[in-house]
Formats: structure tokens, sequence, C-alpha cells
């Protein structure tokens, strides 16, 4: 973006124009059922209750390309105003700001730390409008259900609101109301924010400074999980369900005969913020054990359950009665068997400054076709980066700075990662952030590995390297069953005086030209010593004439060794600045 603020009038003003061309296409288009029908079952609703028509979608455009135009993006946006302008332009942007905060690989960090600040609480609901969407939601008298609920909310997003209340049976509830159209509303902005993406691409090609489809698909997936809140409810039974063994880490137990799409009730937890170390060290707790156990179960959860928190801020971590409690379950991720064992593998090759492991593990992730990546080069990479943070010891590893700069590199080598393991990568380094507060002398990679290395019994282990030698002997079967096939092709293909070979030596860009090259010198300096003998027999056998005292066929061929031999020496002198030149 800042790039960006730097382009000539006349690219800024065809920049603006690409909006009015854009509205132009949404205008004429009308209703585009392939973005607003479907997304529920049906046309989304409007803010009123009616149907959304195309009127409401153009409305909505002007108002998006208004706001745009105010803070005149083409002409130098600031982190600032950026992310005054996603504020402004309503829920649906602010998410995808926070999901742009934490994409190191897109924005300058200037901008992702600004846009970090978006995750403070915006306006609350008034009483009424949360009462009346409670009503929305049950079939009997919230009098029937709630003995009070409380007028001050704990706490307003963009999506939602919790408010304290008391069930009629006598517990101490929490209740996550979702603000009134809010789905319809951000359903629509995404479809709107598509089209634009698609404009985009198709308008500007590779120029566009935003990767927008990636930001789009993570959008559209963090939408789909976060409003509807049956899925929150069903995500707080299965942590609890996993966490059931473990004495120090818990969530908020759901009341799933409240739980609907658009309202969560569960356990209300009063407990001290995991990022007020002061008030922890009050109340008698040690900071060290906190901040290894909250790293150790998030291991648990990433390695052995597949089921994590996928935004464990200072926000969602409370310590009360001598446990760590996740507060806000709404985005969780899920990592599938082959997915665990590929990241226990790469943690610990990480460890063990394993570049070649590290690289497995990778390509293991990858999602696109990894046949054609140049291996050399990817482990070359690798080389460096475990260079640049390997070195160093576990506590002094930066985590963050690490894991940017290996999906960067994932990216640049052609290695396409899923979005889980994009998510999983900005947990830990939310989760670093935290740590760093209770802990700052620890790495969270030191206490994964030691997890690992814990919970790995003698039997596992056993399976784990069977796999492994079973894996790599398949791969080697395969690898010699097709050198073999390869191998008659060849001799079949010889006998005929068919086979033709290509020459790919490291170094040159045309290693046949360069081996003539070498034949050329070869045969030159020959000549020149050819020359220099036979002069040299002539001057001993006084071959006439004379001049001089020299023969004169022996003093010509003097001249002539003489005059190539200094050429042949500035050639090779020649090439040689050249090359170093490169």
């Amino acid at each position: 973006m800042a790039q960006d603020s730097n382009n000539t009038k006349g690219s800024s003003r065809t920049r603006e124009e690409l909006l009015d061309d854009w509205y132009e296409s949404v205008a004429s288009a009308g209703d585009d059922r392939d973005q607003t029908i479907g997304i529920f079952g049906g046309r989304s609703a409007s803010s009123d209750g009616t149907v959304s028509s195309s009127r409401a979608r153009l409305s909505r455009v002007r108002e998006i390309i208004s706001i745009v135009r105010r803070y005149d993006i083409f002409h130098g946006l600031t982190p600032q105003s950026l992310r005054q302008m996603l504020e402004e332009l309503g829920p649906t942007f602010v998410k995808a700001g926070q999901i742009l905060s934490m994409r190191s690989e897109i924005l300058p960090e200037s901008f992702t730390r600004e846009l970090a600040k978006l995750r403070t609480d915006v306006e609350p609901m008034d009483r009424e409008t949360v009462l009346q969407a409670l009503r929305d939601e049950y079939d009997q008298p919230l009098e029937e259900l709630f003995d009070a609920i409380d007028d001050q909310p704990l706490g307003s997003a963009s999506v939602a609101q919790v408010h304290k209340a008391k069930l009629v049976t006598g517990e101490l509830v929490a209740i996550k109301v979702q603000r009134p159209h809010v789905q319809e509303t951000m359903a629509q902005d995404i479809a709107i924010m598509r089209s634009l993406a698609k404009y985009v691409d198709r308008c500007m090609g590779d120029k566009q400074f935003l990767d927008m489809k990636s930001v789009m698909d993570e959008l559209w997936q963090s939408f789909r999980e976060e409003t509807d809140f049956l899925v929150e409810a069903r995500s707080l039974e299965e942590f609890r369900r996993n966490n059931a063994d473990c004495a120090y880490i818990s969530c908020p137990r759901p009341f799933p005969a409240l739980c609907t799409r658009h309202v969560v009730v569960m356990d209300f937890v009063q407990g001290i913020p995991i990022d007020q170390t002061k008030q922890l060290q009050e109340a008698g707790y040690d900071l060290g054990e906190i901040g290894t156990k909250l790293v150790d179960n998030y291991t648990k959860q990433m390695i052995d359950d597949g089921f994590f928190h996928a935004d464990p801020h200072p926000g969602n971590l409370v310590v009360s009665g001598g446990k760590i409690v996740y507060l806000d379950l709404g985005i969780m991720g899920r990592l599938s068997s082959h997915d665990r064992k590929a990241m226990a593998d790469m943690v610990a090759s990480v460890a063990k400054l394993d570049s070649a492991g590290l690289a497995d593990g990778l390509i293991r992730f990858s999602i696109s076709d990894t046949s054609n990546i140049d291996h050399a080069h990817l482990l070359q990479d690798l080389d460096a980066i475990v260079a640049d943070y390997g070195t160093a010891d576990l506590s002094d590893l930066d985590i963050a700075a690490f894991v940017n700069s290996l999906v960067l590199m994932a990216r640049k080598n052609g290695i396409e990662l899923p979005g889980t393991v994009t998510m999983l990568a900005r947990s830990l380094v939310t989760l670093e952030g935290v740590v760093d507060r209770l802990m700052p002398d620890a790495s969270i990679v030191g206490i994964i590995e030691r997890h690992l290395r814990a919970y790995a019994s003698p039997a596992q282990l056993v399976r784990q390297e069977t796999e492994k030698l079973t894996r790599e002997s398949v791969s080697a079967a395969h690898g010699m069953l097709g050198a073999a096939s390869k191998a008659d092709l060849a001799m079949g293909m010889l006998t005929r005086g068919q086979l033709r070979m290509n020459l790919d030596i490291a170094g040159t860009e045309d290693p046949l030209e360069d081996i003539g090259h070498i034949a050329n010198r070869l045969t030159m300096s020959i000549i020149v010593a050819g020359l220099f003998i036979g002069s040299s027999v002539v001057y001993y056998a006084h071959i006439q004439p004379v001049i001089f005292g020299i023969p004169v066929i022996g003093f010509l061929g003097y001249i002539v060794a003489l005059v190539l031999g200094v050429w042949v020496a500035w050639d090779i002198i020649r090439e040689d600045r050249r090359r170093r030149r490169r």
C-alpha cells in the first residue's frame, strides 16, 4: 500500500475509474444470483426484513465506494486511516481487517500492527435490542427461562455481545447474543467483496498488491463459523470432552437446550485475565507454571486432539479456580491425523535444525502439486532460515518472524499451505505473545518439543519409526521400479539409434557451448605448444635461410606461438572477469 501512494496521478485516476466500472458492472448485472442466493438456502433478508433486491445491493455498493473515496485510498492510505475506514465500512470489513492483521506476508508490519486494534470493543446494543433478539429465538417468554439479565454487557464485538444472566434454575450464565441481521449484512458484503475481487483479478491481473481471493476465502470460512452459534456450542462440548482429564484446562459449559444459531448460553466464569500478571501473582499463582501448562495443553490440542483454539489472545483466556479457562470458542481449527504427524515432524526438525525434515513436512502439508518443486532451491532457502533462526537457543527464537519467513518461503517455492495451517501458524504467534508476558525468557517451541518427547511412549516411537520405514521402503521400491522401466526404454531407444541426451551442469547455462569453448582453448594450447616445440627443432637443425642467427621458419613459428599464447591467456582472464560480474 505504501508503494501505491507514490504512483502518478494518471495511474491513480485509472484505479478510481476501476471503481466506477465495477459499479456499472454490478448495476447492469442486477441480482447476482450466484453470490447472494444460496448463502442461507434462499435470498438474504435485508435489515428491514424484506427480501434483498438489486436496489439494496446497489445502495450498499454506492455506500462502500463513497467511503473508500472519502479516504482517498489511491493517494496514500496510512495504517490509521485504513483501520478507521474498515471500522466505518462495518462488521464484515472489520473482520477482514482482523484477518489482514495476522497476514504479515500481505501487508507491512506497520499496517498489521494498527489493524490489530480492530479487536477492541464496538458500540454495544441497547437493552431492548438484546431482549428482542432473545425473544425472536425462543418460543416461550424470557421470564420462564431467565431470572435476570444484566443491562451492562460483559463485552461487545462486531458480531455479538455478551451479557451476564441468571437462569430460573439458579445458575449464573453468560449469554452471547448475535447482533440482529448481522448474518444477512455480512453475507451481502462478502458477496459484494467477492465480485470486486473477481473484477480486480480480471482488470489488474498481476499488478494488484493484495491477494484478495485468499482474504475472501478466509473471510467466508470465518463468517460461516462465527455466525452459526450452534457450531460454537458444539465446540464447547467437544473441547470439554477432550480436556476432561486435564486438571488445569477448561472452558464454559454450554446449555444445549438454550443454544440456537444466534444465541449461546454457557456457564458464567469469573476469573483473572491471563495478561494481568500482577493480579495473578497476588492471587498466589506461579506465572511460569501457567505459561508452561498453557503451551503444553495447546500442543495437546494440536498434535493429540487435532482440535485447537484458533485465537488464543489474552481476551479469550482467564485463570479461575486454578484452571486456565478459554472463554470464546467461536473460531476453532482442525488437523487431520496426517497433518498432526507432519506438524510434529516439523517441530522436531526445527529443534534438531533439520532442513530436510522441515522440507518434507512442508511438502506433505501442501495442497498444490509439488511434482515440479525445485528441491535443491527449497533446501537452500530452508538452510538460510535455519541459519538465521536455528542457531540461537530455543529461548531466543522469535517464532513470529520464523513462522512468517517459513510461510513466505513456502509460497515462493510453489508450496500452497492449507488455511488450517496458516491459521495454526497465526495462533502460535498469538500464543507466543501471551507466553512472553508470563515467561519472558521461555520459548514455546522448546515446550512443544519437550511435550512431544515426554508423551511419546516406546510403543508409539516404534510405530512411528515403522511407519516411516514403510513409507520410505515403498517410495524406494517405486523409485527402483521406475528406474528399471526407464532403463529398459533407454536401451530400446539406444539400439534403434533414437537415444538423445540432455546435459545439465550446475553453474552453467549452456553446457555444450561451454564444453566446446573448453575444447577450443585446449586445441589452441596444443597448437601453441606444437609451434614452440617445432620452432625449437628447426632452430637446432640450423635450417636455411637464417635471420638474426635464427632460421626464418623457426622465427615465424615463435612469433605465431607467442601471439596465440597471449590471446589464449587474455581470453581466459576476460572470461573470468565476466563470470565474476554476474
